[in-house]
């Protein structure tokens, strides 16, 4: 789950780097007759196809009872399809050159294929994920075999304090909302889980009315289309109702803050509050203002006081992570136990100053400046357009989307910061976990709750 977050900041890092260097990208979009959504660039630079296919089929469409059903069953979609067992399916890879992945989140789940783009291998590697996507084998030895492993994981991971403080941080922010469900699941709920169970999950939601497709390379317009049908039109047929959306997220009653005690030279500190959806009319001045504020490395506020000025922690980060309902606002660091109540101290203070009074004339000009500079060296490769191609389907964003961009940050004013900030983000209801050392870390003067971390 820490890791996740981590994710978050570089997704968000990633997504501030727009600018005109894309400007004229040519995203063509369009349907298949069962509703997938389409998405394709051509580049014939390199003899290389990518494909990305998305399904509402992430995390947060778990259940408590069922934690980790969504990540068991989009990990069995590359251990046996059809014909083929999990040993079969890799070596037909690797005769052609093709790699299937994984696509996991809260929200979207998949499948990813890179692939030479010349017909024999083509062909075999798209019948490869189709065969994947439509004829998933979910043998029961695997599925336990995986299960196990993946219980195992789950534990080891959770005598770290950076995945102690990631999950406590985000039940404390979602409490009894999808999003506060771990993207691995929970021990004990994934023990349970049953071929049944991931059965019914997958006609649920790999359907072709909900498949989002994504496809950069070696193509043409014809081929692309092709693809798309191969991909879809054995997926499971639609039953009954469509899935219901992901609900909003309620405002957080008020401050929560949360000590959690582990035997680590380190406390990981993690503070922040809903923040903003991928739509969200304030999305441009929360993204620009937390550049200064976090975002931005060595140029931010944040690090300025906790690192450079008191030397409290090495790396000290915010960000805005953007979903269909709102993402984490995130700060982080870690410090030495000894210093863990100074450095959340500072940072409330930071955060407290730029929430009420929001960035500078010369900083907002240098973060726009370094968002515009630095962005060549962020999409300088197919694999990473594609990514931009699934975020586009995904939120159904419009085709000028990398192109309006920078237009947009570059349109932003201090006001709009100022304004954003006071109006998304109140200091008195901030949701503040800190885990290692021992209770007396917690910030004083609130109400906290201690426990003890597992070991």
């Amino acid at each position: 789950m820490y890791a996740r977050i981590l994710r978050g900041v570089l997704l968000c890092t990633v997504v501030l780097w727009q600018v005109p260097v894309w400007a004229g990208l040519d995203i063509q979009k369009w349907s298949t007759a069962d509703g997938a959504k389409v998405l394709f660039v051509a580049n014939h630079d390199l003899p290389i196809v990518d494909v990305n296919i998305d399904f509402p089929a992430g995390s947060a469409y778990d259940t408590p009872d069922q934690s980790g059903l969504a990540h068991l069953t989009n990990h069995l979609l590359t251990l046996g399809a059809a014909g083929l067992d999990e040993n079969a399916m890799a070596l037909a890879q690797a005769d052609i050159g093709a790699s299937i992945g994984e696509r996991f989140g809260q929200e979207e789940a998949g499948l990813s294929l890179r692939t030479l783009s010349s017909e024999p291998e083509r062909q075999k590697a798209m019948t490869l994920l189709a065969q994947s996507l439509q004829q998933p084998r979910f043998d029961d030895a695997v599925l336990m075999r995986e299960r196990t492993r993946m219980v195992a994981a789950i534990k080891e991971a959770e005598a770290l304090p950076g995945t102690v403080a990631g999950k406590a941080f985000l039940r404390a922010l979602y409490r009894q909302h999808p999003y506060a469900l771990p993207e691995n699941g929970e021990p004990a709920s994934l023990a349970r889980l049953t071929r049944a169970d991931v059965q019914r999950f997958y006609r649920d939601h790999y359907q072709a009315r909900y498949a989002v497709i994504a496809i950069i390379g070696d193509l043409t317009r014809p081929q692309a289309e092709a693809l798309a049908l191969q991909l879809t039109q054995n997926l499971p047929a639609p039953e009954g109702a469509a899935l219901p959306p992901i609900p909003p997220v309620p405002p957080l009653p008020g401050a929560d803050v949360e000590h959690i005690s582990h035997p680590s030279s380190q406390s990981h500190v993690l503070i922040g509050a809903p923040g903003m959806t991928r739509t969200d009319p304030d999305y441009y001045p929360l993204l620009v203002g937390n550049y200064v504020l976090g975002g931005g490395g060595f140029d931010s506020r944040l690090t300025q006081v906790v690192r450079d000025k008191n030397g409290l922690a090495y790396s000290v980060y915010s960000y805005f992570s953007p979903m269909r309902q709102q993402g984490p606002f995130v700060v982080g660091l870690q410090t030495k136990n000894a210093s863990a109540a100074e450095a959340v101290s500072l940072v409330r203070g930071v955060l407290d100053r730029f929430i009420a009074e929001g960035p500078t004339a010369a900083e907002l000009k240098q973060a726009k400046a370094n968002i515009a500079g630095g962005f060549p060296l962020r999409l300088d490769s197919n694999r990473k357009i594609i990514e931009y191609l699934s975020v586009i389907g995904d939120f159904d964003l419009p085709l000028d989307w990398l192109d309006a961009y920078p237009k947009k940050v570059e349109a932003v004013t201090l006001e709009q910061i100022r304004d954003a900030f006071k109006r998304r983000l109140d200091p008195h209801k901030l949701v503040e976990v800190v885990v290692g050392g021992a209770p007396q870390n917690v910030t004083p003067g609130k109400d906290a709750r201690v426990a003890s971390s597992a070991q």
